[in-house]
């Protein structure tokens, strides 16, 4: 079927229009969000005006896990050295194959294909023993937790 040339400029001319509608009213949303936003914030600059004193936080979360002899581990020739005394016995207990997967990649930010090209194996290989690692350190952890 053929439509003429006058109903097909008529289709391109509402459709424009239909456009320009949904645009406006898409900037006027904006526009309306963008007021209450600026209701409710405060700029930093007048706060630091404000104050007298610089302000920041500080963090002690790590200082009441901070032990005395940290265990280290060696994985292809870097030290990773762990603090926490439950994590390193959890990490002992796991063979040197899960172990060295878990460190690898959560100390030394190796990602999984870095991991699977140095034991010559696929991302997906190395993504299921990373899982599986991390389902046998829960649970040794877990049993450490119930016996303290």
């Amino acid at each position: 079927m053929k439509y003429s040339e006058q109903f097909m400029e008529h289709t391109e001319y509402t459709f424009a229009a239909f456009c320009n509608v949904v645009l406006r009213n898409a900037a006027i949303n904006a526009y309306r969000d963008f007021g209450r936003k600026q209701k409710h914030e405060v700029s930093l600059d007048y706060l630091m005006s404000e104050t007298p004193f610089e302000p920041f936080s500080t963090d002690n979360y790590f200082e009441q896990y901070v032990y005395e002899n940290p265990t280290v581990f060696v994985v292809k020739g870097q030290e990773v050295i762990v603090e926490s005394e439950r994590l390193a016995h959890a990490l002992a207990s796991l063979s040197e194959q899960r172990r060295t997967v878990l460190l690898m990649y959560f100390f030394l930010g190796y990602n999984e294909r870095k991991i699977g090209n140095e034991y010559g194996r696929s991302r997906s290989t190395v993504n299921y023993w990373k899982l599986a690692a991390l389902k046998q350190l829960r649970k040794e952890l877990e049993k450490t937790k119930h016996e303290e």
